[in-house]
């Protein structure tokens, strides 16, 4: 089996897009991560699911835990809205997410293994031009592995 024949359709953001859609693209897509494109639909960046959560809690409530208790419920549950026309380029300029990236070739063990050195959740699948084609999630990956039955001569 190969990337191609595992690998979703997933939606993209690019780094002007507003942090609130950021968000709603990951959660609606049911993604482990984003990955941002440019104009080309080239991956430029894969951030995990953990790293879009440190963009939108405040390092103050990140720092100190007691001080997010003292927000009340209604509040909590909308304070990442508080970045308002921030993008999500504007908080992954400084940062290094070089995307984790195989070619629609790639066996199922190259995935793993790049998901494993890199430590992502989500691996980009690209052509021969490096644009994208899909992306394997890490869910679909162990799924895959799971399932696969090896064609084992019997003797």
């Amino acid at each position: 089996m190969q990337a191609r024949d595992i690998a979703i359709q997933v939606p993209t953001v690019a780094t002007g897009d507003p942090v609130a859609r950021t968000v709603q693209v990951m959660a609606l897509g049911r993604l482990p991560g984003l990955i941002v494109v440019d104009e080309r639909r080239r991956p430029r960046m894969v951030v995990p699911g953990t790293q879009v959560l440190r963009i939108l809690v405040p390092n103050s409530y990140q720092e100190d835990p007691a001080l997010a208790r003292t927000v009340d419920e209604a509040h909590a549950d909308l304070f990442w809205r508080e970045l308002g026309g921030l993008t999500i380029g504007d908080f992954l300029d400084s940062r290094d997410f070089r995307p984790a990236t195989v070619r629609e070739d790639a066996t199922l063990l190259e995935v793993a293994a790049l998901m494993a050195r890199r430590c992502t959740p989500l691996v980009v699948v690209v052509d021969r031009d490096g644009t994208l084609t899909g992306a394997v999630t890490l869910e679909r990956l162990l799924g895959s592995l799971a399932l696969s039955t090896p064609d084992v001569p019997e003797d």
